[in-house]
């Protein structure tokens, strides 16, 4: 009876131990696996700190980069007025004339408020002819253009009769088509024109300030600044002067 006793308590301490084998066993898989995610959820940080990092550096360099490119748009843009503006200044001083007419001085070939373009170089390989539409300097004061029409050239004389225009010795008027309206004029008058000088006449012969009036009555071949070629505003107007 006492061996199987004995027997009985040694197989109940064995399976006691076996017991705690076990459930020691139990908590080293425990252990191992807290570790185990210690070392991920580390891993895990890491991994998103370094990801903040580049974002972080890449949102700096862009954040530097951009007020670079802003400054680079402004020059640019500044560069392209300024030489927009150059050539808009060399054309308009070396090609065209570019004119507002204030006054009804040319009626009805071109109207107050026109806007016209004279060409400066018309006359580069040619001289002004009779009937010309010119832009010029207005022989009293040099500070103001005047748009007129070339009637008389250089060395003719020109007879006003009637309100007729004759050109030196001829009997028969000089046909204007272009003038506004039948023109009132009673007084004679004769006039010689210098060499190298044109005498002119606005198209609305009863309201124009013209060569009759002036104090400096000739316009010198120096002084003309091209030859008004076009009108371009209103677009209703727009069209070649003649």
């Amino acid at each position: 009876m006492d061996d199987n006793n004995e027997e009985l308590n040694i197989s109940s301490d064995e399976s006691h131990y076996t017991d705690e084998i076990i459930d020691e066993t139990g908590l080293i898989e425990e252990e191992i696996e807290e570790e185990l995610e210690e070392e991920l959820e580390k891993e895990i940080e890491e991994e998103l700190e370094e990801i903040e990092e580049i974002l972080a550096k890449a949102g700096s360099s862009e954040k530097k980069e951009e007020p670079i490119n802003i400054r680079k748009e402004i020059v640019s843009w500044i560069l392209i007025i300024v030489i927009a503006l150059g050539v808009s200044s060399l054309v308009n001083k070396f090609v065209i004339v570019n004119a507002t007419i204030p006054t009804g001085s040319m009626e009805d070939t071109i109207m107050t408020g026109d806007r016209i373009i004279g060409w400066r170089f018309a006359y580069t390989f040619g001289e002004p002819k009779r009937g010309d539409i010119i832009i010029f300097k207005y022989p009293d004061n040099e500070n103001e253009n005047y748009v007129k029409r070339i009637i008389g050239l250089p060395g003719e004389l020109i007879k006003i009769k009637n309100g007729k225009i004759y050109v030196n010795d001829s009997t028969e008027p000089l046909e204007e088509d272009y003038i506004k309206e039948a023109w009132n004029w009673s007084t004679d008058q004769v006039y010689v024109i210098p060499e190298d000088s044109y005498f002119m006449l606005g198209d609305n012969r009863n309201n124009s300030n013209d060569s009759r009036y002036w104090a400096n009555q000739f316009v010198k071949r120096d002084k003309i600044l091209g030859r008004a070629s076009f009108c371009y505003w209103p677009l209703t107007e727009f069209g070649f002067l003649d």
